[in-house]
């Protein structure tokens, strides 16, 4: 367990300032740049455990960082960056993901 933590803040570390494509869309980068570590900068995962975020639909992308918000799903890396998260940012993280790979 220690090791993913250490992996992921890794990643932090190294992707805070990567610039992506913001695809047309009002997105705050240093936003995105958290869910690069783990879901790829173009929302595919480089790791089978974690989920691809392109193309998958906005709401479902809403009401999974809520529930992780809530506890309702519990997630050693996704329940403490929901917290973080208002839900403009998750609405503008849903419109980012669920148009990725779409055009």
């Amino acid at each position: 367990m220690k090791k993913v933590i250490f992996i992921f803040a890794v990643c932090i570390f190294l992707f805070r300032n990567l610039s992506i494509a913001q695809s047309n869309l009002d997105v705050d980068l240093n936003l995105i740049s958290s869910c690069v570590a783990c879901h790829g900068p173009n929302g595919i995962s480089p790791n089978e455990d974690w989920p691809n975020l392109a193309g998958q639909k906005k709401n479902y992308i809403i009401i999974q960082l809520k529930n992780f918000k809530q506890g309702q799903r519990v997630n050693i890396l996704m329940s403490p960056i929901s917290k973080m998260l208002n839900e403009n940012q998750m609405e503008d993280l849903a419109n980012y993901y669920s148009n990725l790979g779409l055009k």
